[in-house]
């Protein structure tokens, strides 16, 4: 019998893709790094495309230009102006902008120039995707098969007038404000632009260092009527298996996964044709009792065609021997094996020369990390009345000290550490918020970004410090309909403003993200009133039409803090199957939220029974060595305080939104029942992960892009970045409309399909 909870957690959360993110130097624009000086270009930069190899060298030159402190040559003997590593698409393509500003420059190239290209099977199709993108800079790339490229990109680099110096860098470093290049060569700046040039990944199996094995194909005229294995599941193998079966190979492709996700639409097609081609002949018997086979199955045998294809999905090379290879216990005769595995990005360079590594932490990022973490732990301890807030108080300290009667309830507001730390939100929301709108100039992140300031500012901040309580001075409260509504949502008290004020958080922070309205000691059946239908029927109906970030990404104050301050930190959300099972968290938090509601209506009815008293047990400090453990303070103050700015810098702005709030954990159920969705034009995508790594909600977006499929992980919060910065505009927000037409969303989000759209 199924278990019910594993049922619920797989329908919720773990059935969606959990791809994770390659590790890449952290590159920031125009390929900034950590290390002044040095810029990052190509392949590395994430985007392994052409067209963008070339557009990111060319602008790195002009970024470098426009720096205040670059001054060209006014270094004294053979300092370099620039030093470009690497001799590819994107080093050229900053050489030949470098020759054009006159700079003293040098290009070094531990192989060949172009040597990625120069690697690439004879005649093989070249996609320059984006077809309608013109790269910045000198570079143009018009040809469509690898020899015809080679020719038009050395014709360009040799009229230039562009040599290659032939060397590896091992290490760049800065001192007395030059970079040093492996220890020698003096630059003032320096551009990396050497790709994935690192180690072949290895199978890791027995026999992998025989002869016959290859990392790369050259041409595939060579194995005519051989038997071939291809390892790997992207572009590069079934490119690798599609031209030898052409040439006559028996090839066997073996992948890991069940299904491919990463090659383009038009190599799985052309694999799938070839599958269904005749197939070799029949099985032979082994002398052992492993059974050995030929390209193909004995019960698939048929005429022999020139070539033949076999793929074995969901399967594995256990062991290469001279004459044949053992897959998933299957052996089968082999004279040749391409591992097209891909290659790793060279980090022992990048950590060599200081420059940072996406996700990889050393000793200064601990150390940073735990003082602002203790920051986090003093801050909401000052604001939210702890140890702190009273030592505060009862020694007169800031804001306790201050005597600003005069303003009235302002001056109230001023008094209160609340006041301060909701300024300081409102003032991160607004500023990060103008950089966000000017870093992705995209219409939907103008009217997004607004609409969160908006929200933040007035009804979050102005309504309960400012606007009510001078209502409250000038007698709107005292006597009528004011008097009534005051009565039942602000309860007058004898401290402070006189009234509760700060209950009016929860006209936009819903039930039960905002719970203050409903745990009190007394009944507040118009919050009641007003968080039933907030949560159980405005929230169910906009997530149904727009989806879950309808309200994360658009009205709450969590998103609005995240998609400004964290936009640049998005990246830095973890992925994988792991995480996605830790979204639960929020499951958990959400169940004990909802027995503290059912426990306080039941109190609210009869007084002192035992509802009341296993609330007051729940909701009232429990201490453990001197740490108070109750809602308030592991959740509120803890999770979406602490852990959920303290983590901010370091594991994205979303930790809070995706792991522990109990209203995103409701939303979540209401957002299986959406619409809404993510369409895909699968013929664009071209399986770069961008739009996977830039997902502060750790979705595998890629995983239904390439495969066609809408996107409908419930976690989405609708923040936009992926369809943003798809490289070949892939994405659109979108819902089914009736009869599950697909109707896209008519704010732009995408600059690409803004490109096309003004074309037409």
């Amino acid at each position: 019998m199924t278990n019910p909870i594993s049922h619920y957690v797989h329908w919720l959360h773990t059935r969606w893709p959990a791809g994770t993110v390659e590790k890449l130097p952290e590159v920031g624009p125009d390929g900034a790094t950590t290390v002044p000086g040095v810029r990052i270009t190509g392949d590395l930069t994430g985007i392994p495309l052409l067209k963008f190899s070339a557009d990111t060298g060319a602008r790195a030159v002009q970024a470098i230009l426009r720096e205040p402190d670059f001054k060209r040559g006014s270094g004294a003997g053979e300092v370099l102006d620039l030093a470009i590593v690497g001799a590819g698409v994107s080093g050229i393509s900053a050489a030949l902008e470098a020759k054009k500003a006159g700079l003293k420059f040098k290009v070094f190239e531990a192989t060949q120039t172009f040597s990625t290209i120069v690697n690439f099977p004879k005649a093989k199709p070249i996609y320059t995707y984006p077809t309608d993108m013109v790269p910045a800079g000198q570079m143009k790339l018009t040809a469509d098969v690898k020899e015809t490229l080679l020719d038009e990109l050395e014709a360009q680099r040799k009229a230039a007038g562009i040599e290659v110096t032939p060397a590896r860098i091992e290490k760049i470093e800065r001192k007395a404000g030059e970079l040093l290049l492996n220890g020698k060569i003096r630059a003032k700046r320096v551009i990396v632009a050497i790709g994935r040039s690192g180690n072949y990944r290895k199978l890791g199996v027995p026999g992998e260092n025989l002869d016959k094995v290859y990392n790369r194909l050259y041409d595939p005229q060579e194995y005519a009527g051989k038997n071939a294995l291809v390892v790997g599941g992207g572009d590069s193998a079934l490119e690798t298996a599609i031209a030898l079966a052409i040439c006559g190979a028996l090839v066997v492709l073996s992948y890991r996964n069940k299904e491919f996700s990463r090659p383009k639409p038009e190599n799985i097609e052309k694999i799938r044709r070839l599958e269904k081609n005749p197939m070799a002949p029949a099985a032979v018997e082994h002398p052992t009792s492993e059974r050995v086979t030929t390209a193909m199955d004995s019960d698939r045998a048929g005429p022999h065609a020139a070539g033949s294809l076999r793929l074995m999905m969901a399967t594995n090379v256990k062991e290469i021997r001279p004459d044949s290879v053992v897959v998933n216990g299957e052996t089968i005769k082999n004279d040749v094996v391409f591992v097209m595995i891909g290659r790793e990005a060279p980090l022992d360079f990048f950590r060599r020369s200081g420059i940072a590594i996406r996700g990889e932490w050393t000793a200064k990022t601990w150390i940073v990390f735990l003082l602002f973490l203790a920051f986090c732990v003093f801050l909401y301890n000052w604001k939210s009345g702890g140890t702190l807030n009273r030592a505060f108080q009862r020694h007169n300290w800031f804001p306790y000290n201050l005597s600003i009667e005069a303003l009235g309830p302002l001056g109230v507001s001023l008094r209160e550490p609340g006041f301060y730390y909701t300024l300081a939100y409102c003032t991160c929301v607004v500023l990060f918020g103008i950089g966000r709108m000017k870093r992705r100039m995209t219409p939907y992140v103008k009217v997004q970004t607004l609409a969160l300031m908006a929200i933040q500012c007035i009804p979050l901040f102005l309504l309960p410090y400012i606007v009510l309580p001078y209502m409250g001075r000038w007698g709107w409260f005292d006597a009528g309909v004011g008097k009534t509504i005051a009565d039942n949502l602000f309860p007058a008290v004898n401290y402070g403003q006189g009234r509760e004020y700060w209950r009016a958080f929860g006209l936009i922070l819903a039930w039960p993200l905002f719970i203050w309205n409903f745990f009190t000691p007394y009944p507040m059946w118009w919050w009641l009133g007003i968080g039933a239908v907030q949560t159980f029927v405005i929230i169910p109906l906009i997530i149904r039409r727009w989806g879950k970030g309808a309200y994360c990404g658009w009205i709450c104050s969590c998103g609005a803090l995240a998609e400004t301050l964290g936009d640049r930190h998005r990246q830095k959300m973890p992925h994988g199957p792991l995480w996605n099972r830790l979204n639960m968290t929020g499951q958990v938090i959400l169940v004990i939220a909802f027995l503290l509601f059912a426990l306080r209506i039941v109190s609210w009815t009869w007084p002192g029974g035992l509802a009341g008293r296993v609330y007051q047990g729940l909701l009232s400090s429990w201490s453990v060595f001197g740490v108070e453990l109750n809602y308030y303070h592991v959740v509120d103050i803890f999770l979406a305080g602490i852990v959920g700015v303290g983590m901010y810098f370091w594991f994205s702005g979303r930790v809070w939104c995706r792991f522990a709030c109990p209203l995103a954990a409701l939303m979540h159920i209401y957002a299986r029942f959406a619409r809404f969705r993510i369409f895909s034009e699968k013929s664009k995508c071209i399986s770069c992960n961008v739009c996977t790594s830039v997902c502060h909600q750790g979705i595998d977006i890629m995983n239904f892009a390439n495969k066609g499929m809408p996107m409908e992980d419930p976690e989405c919060v609708r923040c936009s970045a992926c369809v943003q910065e798809c490289p070949t505009g892939v994405l659109s927000f979108g819902r089914y409309g009736r009869g599950n037409e697909i109707i896209l969303d008519k704010l732009p989000a995408s600059p690409v399909r803004m490109r096309e759209m003004a074309k037409h």
